[in-house]
């Protein structure tokens, strides 16, 4: 192999790099909890309410869950257009993240309200707590307690790295700022390599993170990697 590595020529493009792992960064946290919102709304439909709303929530999650976020993106930033309606690929992106997020998370989530104890929901009758009231103060703490090493797993795994899907519509993540900047000097290899590095830090300093939240807020001992 005659290759010769000139990673001097990623070093001067750094900041970009990092712009771009701040970009990562940002839309991996909003489509999180954005889907953690509507995974916890799920849940409880799937859980607690009415038939018609549950075929909704199922409908919902079965689309999802069936087909790829790519698809889903792709259905935002080149499908809504001929409807009228134009986002931004950030937009996209973050909205595509979001819903895909959401109708994981409802299952997982769900769980946890199964694994809720009916003697602990049976006291909160008795205390005269309303099915919104239960939720908040006795099936939010059991299930964040229950499943947080899950939720930790999947905002790793699924949204820090499955934000690189915005680079196929134009947005300057990590891995777009990537390939924008290696098609100017062809130095794919030095780029990729250094940016692999940075994911490895990303995930590193997520897992830390959110170990670090478990253990203070639900007294979780969440594994780190």
């Amino acid at each position: 192999m005659n290759y010769s590595f000139h990673f001097d020529v990623v070093w001067r493009d750094f900041d970009a790099l990092m712009q771009g792992a701040w970009m990562t960064f940002q839309l991996g946290v909003l489509a999180f909890w954005g889907g953690a919102l509507i995974g916890l709304l799920g849940a409880a439909l799937k859980t607690y309410g009415p038939r018609p709303l549950r075929l909704v929530a199922d409908c919902y999650v079965v689309f999802f869950t069936n087909t790829p976020a790519l698809i889903q993106i792709y259905f935002l930033y080149f499908g809504l257009p001929e409807a009228g309606i134009r986002w931004s690929s950030e937009a996209c992106v973050l909205i595509g993240l979001t819903l895909n997020a959401g109708a994981y998370l409802t299952m997982i989530l769900r769980a946890g309200f199964l694994s809720v104890r009916r003697t602990e929901l049976e006291a909160a009758e008795t205390l005269g707590l309303s099915v919104l009231q239960q939720i908040r103060h006795v099936i939010v703490p059991h299930i964040a307690r229950a499943i947080y090493p899950a939720l930790a797993n999947f905002f790793i795994v699924i949204l820090v790295m499955g934000t690189s899907i915005g680079a196929v519509i134009g947005v300057d993540e990590l891995t777009g700022q990537a390939i924008n900047l290696a098609t100017v000097n062809y130095r794919w290899l030095e780029y990729f390599t250094v940016v692999a590095g940075i994911y490895v830090v990303l995930t590193f300093v997520a897992s830390i993170g959110l170990a670090l939240l478990g253990r203070w807020a639900f007294r979780v001992r969440a594994r780190i990697f």
